[in-house]
C-alpha cells in the first residue's frame, strides 16, 4: 500500500501520538522509529500494528524490512514528506512503527531482596528517563518503578532515548509510588534514597540489592519518598559541585549497585 497524502488518517493519526501523551494514553499506541528501534521491537515480541516505511529506507535497510515487515499487520510505503510529518527527528530514518501499549505491570510484586531496582519519582525529561532506562538494563537491573507523575515512558524521545530497552526492561507504575515504597520497606525490602541530606557515603556501604530512588530534575525526591526508605544515600563529590543529571546520577548509583553485586 502507497500513501502519498499528508491528510490521510493513518498519517494524521501517527502525527498526533507523536505529539499527544493523552492521545497515546487514550489509544493505548505509541510509535517506534529508526531501522534499529523498530528491529529491537519486533525482536523482543511487540508486533507493529503498522509499518511506515520510504523507497530509500526499504533499499538501504534490506534485511531490517523484511523482518519488520513480516511480523507487521499492516505495511505501508510513504514519501519522505508524508514521512517528515509523521517524524519527530530532524533526520527521519524512513522506518517508523505503531505497536500497542506494552503490558505494564501496575505492581511488581516479585520484588525481593535479592533483586536490584531503580525506583524514579517526578522525572521530567523524556530523554533524561529513557537514558535512565537505558543505563537500567545495560547495568543489569531487574526493573523501574515509576511515580504516576514521570513523563511518559511512551514518549518518542523517551523510547528513542532507551534504545529499545522500553520493550525489554521489566516497568511499573503504581498507583501510589510513595506508599508502595513505604510497603516495600515495611516488608524488609532494602529502599535507598539518594539526597545530600544527612546521608551515607553510596560507596561505603551495602547497595548490592534492594531498590534505589532517584528524584526530580530540579528539586530531587520529594520529603515523603525520602521518609519511606530505609537509608539515605549520596555520590560523593569533588570540586564545587552540587548536584548531577538526574540520568548521570541514576547512572553512577546503578553502577555501585551492580558493581556490589
Amino acid at each position: 500500500m502507497m500513501i502519498t497524502a499528508k491528510d490521510n488518517d493513518t498519517v494524521k493519526h501517527i502525527a498526533k501520538l507523536a505529539k499527544s501523551a493523552s492521545y497515546r494514553s487514550s489509544c493505548g499506541e505509541f510509535f517506534a522509529e529508526g531501522a534499529r528501534l523498530c528491529k529491537d521491537g519486533v525482536i523482543s515480541g511487540a508486533i507493529p500494528k503498522t509499518f511506515m516505511y520510504t523507497a530509500d529506507a526499504r533499499d538501504k535497510y534490506r534485511e531490517e524490512f523484511r523482518l519488520i515487515a513480516q511480523a507487521s499487520e499492516r505495511v505501508c510505503e510513504v514519501s519522505k514528506d508524508v514521512f517528515a510529518k509523521m517524524s519527530d527527528t530532524k533526520s527521519p530514518q524512513g522506518f517508523l512503527c505503531v505497536f500497542n501499549m506494552l503490558d505494564k505491570q501496575k505492581n511488581l510484586g516479585r520484588i525481593n531482596n535479592r533483586g536490584t531496582y531503580l525506583g524514579c519519582e517526578r522525572i521530567q525529561d523524556p530523554s533524561n528517563l529513557g537514558t535512565i532506562l537505558r543505563t537500567a538494563e545495560a547495568v543489569g537491573a531487574d526493573g523501574v518503578i515509576l511515580s504516576d507523575d514521570c513523563c511518559d515512558v511512551y514518549s518518542p524521545k523517551t523510547v528513542r532515548g532507551s534504545m529499545g530497552a522500553v520493550f525489554r526492561l521489566p516497568i511499573s507504575i503504581p498507583d501510589n509510588f510513595v506508599q508502595y515504597i513505604r510497603e516495600l520497606s515495611h516488608n524488609g525490602i532494602n529502599t535507598f534514597a539518594s539526597t545530600p541530606r544527612n546521608a551515607s557515603d553510596v560507596t561505603k556501604i551495602d547497595v548490592s540489592r534492594g531498590v534505589m530512588l532517584i528524584g526530580n530534575e530540579g528539586s530531587g525526591l520529594s520529603d515523603e519518598a525520602i521518609e519511606a526508605c530505609t537509608l539515605r544515600v549520596m555520590i560523593p563529590m569533588k570540586g564545587r559541585a552540587e548536584s548531577l543529571n538526574a540520568s548521570a546520577a541514576a547512572a553512577i548509583l546503578l553502577w555501585e549497585m551492580a558493581r556490589q553485586r
